[in-house]
């Protein structure tokens, strides 16, 4: 039987015990917890492209990809995430079992309910992760992403990619055509994805 959530805060231990019995998944920003909502059809097909892609390029290396069912720890800010995607090729995270903490690569796909935080507050968050060197923001609904790249001097540069364009996910060496991303998805008229 799922446990209540508390009605206060509570420690990161605590979360981690109370969030294994829960029939959802909850993130968890410094001792409150936040229900994560239900995907659209597109986002969740976007989602499982870009993990196949990066599984597939990855595959037999020191680089393990995740989906939205492994939680993302980001200590400086006491917080569990589960992004949408992410790639961790650290030793560390080899031997964790209930999070990681170590990401090269993050992808998250926009909603209209997160959209703001995905590109702010969290942004802000992840970029604390001293690992990180890619943030992805993928639009569900046009061929659109936003790839920001950390460089060496410590700055995020943004690398936008619309249709026709490529996605270079440099932290892992992977280079895809943005219709790629988005195989299988119904967009607007005039955003139509390629189906190889």
């Amino acid at each position: 039987m799922p446990l209540a959530a508390p009605t206060s805060r509570f420690d990161a231990a605590a979360y981690l015990d109370w969030e294994a019995h829960q029939p959802e998944k909850h993130e968890y920003l410094a001792g409150e917890v936040f229900a994560m909502a239900g995907a659209s059809r597109a986002h969740a097909t976007i989602a499982l492209n870009v993990a196949t892609a990066l599984r597939n390029h990855l595959r037999g290396g020191p680089c393990s990809v995740f989906i939205s069912d492994m939680k993302l720890h980001v200590q400086a800010d006491d917080a569990f995430y589960y992004p949408d995607v992410f790639v961790t090729c650290a030793e560390s995270d080899r031997v964790q079992d209930q999070y990681m903490s170590a990401p090269s690569l993050v992808v998250e796909i926009l909603s209209p309910s997160t959209s703001a935080y995905d590109r702010g507050g969290k942004f802000a968050s992840y970029r604390k992760l001293p690992t990180l060197r890619e943030y992805v923001l993928i639009d569900p609904e046009r061929l659109s992403v936003d790839l920001f790249r950390r460089h060496e001097d410590g700055h995020w540069i943004l690398y936008p990619a619309e249709a026709g364009q490529t996605v270079a996910f440099d932290s892992v060496g992977l280079s895809l055509p943005i219709e790629t991303l988005y195989e299988d998805v119904d967009l607007q008229p005039g955003q139509a994805a390629r189906h190889p």
